[in-house]
């Protein structure tokens, strides 16, 4: 799949799926490519990698077909300019919560290479001069702006933030919304799913994807799906890492006749 072909998608059908890759290892690629994977989630909010690996991670997922969505830092359009010039075919922005944070994110995803008093004055509605305008848009036309959606203030600006132009789509960060909802990582509470499905009707209506990074099993997270979401973050390469080494292990203790080891704690969540 290629951006293109993921924007479009998100805006007009789905689901897609992918998944958060935490290794920069270059034998990842290898491996993830016949995954059935639509895209890869790359974290740099709660991850430790640099820009160097993170521009390499980017520019090669897209040759092969997995447009990388990258999370910044922060709600910062500077971190959102860099992550373009890096190779992300998308931006995702944490934590907003004011429709005046994602019109800043606008400016540096949908309209490089303005900045300053120009960018001001484009966001505020004044037309671009001369030829400005088209070429802008050849730009960034292939960009994607997707926000997380993660706290009260930002569902209840919900309806203002999806007015911005540009977005494509909005992201449920789970841990962040059940948290901030007093329902922490529990993601079967009736006021979570609530929650989630506001989220994502209200995003569909005006033809923007709706997505989340659910961690459940996968019976949880069709359920999401089928609430209407259409942008299925599944898991991460570290949790499929731990599951398997601790399950297997497992099986062989019990098939050695050792007792298992109970000290594997729960899911990790990112």
């Amino acid at each position: 799949m290629t951006s293109v072909e993921l924007k479009k998608t998100l805006h007009n059908g789905g689901p897609v799926f992918g998944t958060l890759i935490v290794s920069p290892s270059p034998f990842w690629p290898k491996v993830l490519g016949d995954c059935g994977l639509d895209f890869v989630f790359i974290d740099t909010e709660h991850i430790a990698l640099d820009r160097s690996q993170v521009s390499w991670m980017c520019r090669t997922y897209a040759a092969m077909g997995l447009p990388p969505l990258v999370r910044t830092v922060s709600p910062s359009p500077y971190e959102a300019t860099m992550l373009l010039d890096d190779g992300a075919a998308g931006v995702v922005a944490p934590y907003i919560e004011q429709a005046e944070q994602v019109q800043q994110l606008r400016g540096a995803t949908k309209l490089r290479p303005l900045k300053g008093q120009r960018l001001n004055d484009t966001i505020a509605g004044e037309p671009l001069p001369g030829d400005l305008a088209n070429y802008a848009h050849g730009l960034n036309e292939n960009n994607l702006l997707i926000v997380n959606i993660e706290s009260v203030p930002a569902v209840e600006n919900l309806d203002r933030i999806l007015d911005v132009p540009g977005i494509d789509s909005v992201l449920i960060g789970p841990h962040d919304l059940s948290c901030n909802l007093g329902k922490p990582e529990q993601y079967d509470d009736p006021t979570f799913l609530k929650t989630a499905e506001t989220i994502f009707t209200k995003a569909r209506a005006k033809g923007i994807g709706a997505g989340i990074h659910a961690w459940g099993d996968t019976a949880s997270q069709a359920r999401f799906v089928n609430m209407g979401a259409n942008l299925l973050i599944h898991k991460a390469d570290i949790t499929f890492f731990k599951n398997g080494i601790r399950d297997e292990l497992a099986e062989i203790r019990e098939k050695i006749g050792l007792q298992p080891d109970d000290t594997a704690t729960g899911e990790v969540n990112i």
